[in-house]
């Protein structure tokens, strides 16, 4: 391990992390979309875009058998979800991809997929943010390499007739979300919201589509994160750190 590396455990104990200080770390909204999407479970092929440094797919493993890529932009990311796989004993099960998303048609084959995942940037680029000075944290936060459109697009080629997308975002842009999925072919089918606590609105969103689906769409219960006195809620600890 580097001197500035650490390895840090992923809540239920059973898959570990590389991380570093200088680059962005997995957070909550990673581990709930890798146990919110639908995934097949002895066999199949899932994507994941926008990797970082590997905290879906790891999850994802513990769910299920298919093979699975992973894509990310920028390379110390890359290593680091690289080095995760060898230790958890995955990487025969997950291929870590260097590469844009936009220029994936190089790396794989479309419409291939039965799920592909992302946890995008969640914030445009304006004139006041995302020329964050320090690189790493703006390509994780900003829509600088990607943008939502490109997101879904991408998505779109990606995932079979039937295959499913899923992606975390934050509610302010469940429109947009649901705008894009059915530009891109997508119907929206199952949502989920997370909120930090009862009396707080919603802070986090779970999106799961289909390609060509049959309109309809699920709207399943909220998970509510912390009690009033800032411990998790007993059901969301149950759902956030087993297995």
């Amino acid at each position: 391990m580097e001197e500035n590396e650490r390895l840090d455990y992923m809540p239920g104990g059973n898959r570990f992390i590389y991380q570093r200080k200088d680059v962005f770390a997995f957070s909550m909204d990673a581990v709930l979309l890798a146990k919110f999407v639908k995934v097949p479970v002895p066999q199949g092929k899932i994507m994941d875009l926008c990797a970082g440094n590997g905290a879906v797919p790891l999850m994802m493993t513990l769910r299920t058998e298919a093979k699975i890529d992973a894509v990310e932009i920028q390379e110390l990311l890359c290593n680091l979800a690289s080095k995760s796989m060898v230790h958890n004993g995955v990487s025969n099960q997950v291929r870590v991809i260097h590469s844009d998303i936009l220029l994936l048609k190089e790396e794989v084959a479309w419409e291939t997929y039965d799920v592909v995942t992302c946890n995008p940037p969640y914030f445009p680029v304006t004139s006041e943010k995302g020329k964050n000075k320090d690189k790493p944290f703006s390509l994780a936060r900003h829509e600088v390499a990607c943008t939502l459109e490109d997101v879904i697009h991408v998505s779109s080629r990606l995932v079979k007739q039937k295959g499913r997308v899923a992606l975390v975002h934050r509610p302010e842009r469940v429109a947009d979300v649901f705008a894009l999925m059915k530009q891109y072919r997508i119907e929206p089918k199952r949502i989920q919201y997370v909120h930090p606590k009862a009396t707080k609105d919603a802070n986090m969103v779970m999106v799961e589509g289909v390609r060509e689906g049959n309109p309809g769409i699920t709207t399943l219960p909220p998970w509510i994160v912390y009690d009033d006195v800032n411990q998790f809620t007993e059901v969301f600890k149950h759902h956030y750190e087993k297995d």
